[in-house]
C-alpha cells in the first residue's frame, strides 16, 4: 500500500465512524474531536512505548504498540484530510528542509553529515 491507498482506507473509517456516531450519538465528531482523539492515542502510544523499555507494565505486548501505532496514523491521515494538507508534497519537502537544517547545524559543529 503507498500512502494514498492508506490515505483511501483512513477515510473509508472515518465516514463510516460518521455513520456510527449519528447512530449511536446523534451527531459526528468534530475537527477538534479528533485533535482530542489524536491525543489520547499518543498518550496510550507512550504508555505502550515504556512498556517495550520495562519501566511499565501494559498487557498487550507488540500486537498492542501495533494497533496503537496503526491509530496514530490514522488520525494523522484524518487531520490532514480535514484540513486539506497534501502530505504527499509536503511531507517530502519538510524531511527536506529538516535535513539541511540538521547537515548546516552538524557541519557548523565540525562534523560532515
Amino acid at each position: 500500500m503507498d500512502l494514498d491507498e492508506f490515505k483511501q482506507q483512513a477515510i473509508r473509517i472515518h465516514d463510516l465512524y460518521d455513520k456510527l456516531n449519528r447512530h449511536e450519538r446523534g451527531r459526528v465528531w468534530a475537527r477538534t474531536d479528533f485533535v482530542l482523539g489524536f491525543m489520547g492515542d499518543v498518550g496510550e502510544l507512550a504508555k505502550l512505548i515504556m512498556a517495550e523499555e520495562g519501566t511499565r507494565q501494559i498487557p498487550g505486548g507488540k500486537a498492542a504498540l501495533e494497533h496503537e501505532l496503526s491509530d496514530c496514523l490514522w488520525s494523522v491521515l484524518i487531520l490532514a484530510h480535514l484540513y486539506n494538507v497534501d502530505l504527499e508534497s509536503v511531507f517530502p519537502r519538510t524531511m527536506t528542509e529538516l535535513e539541511e537544517k540538521i547537515s548546516a547545524r552538524l557541519t557548523e559543529g565540525g562534523e560532515s553529515a
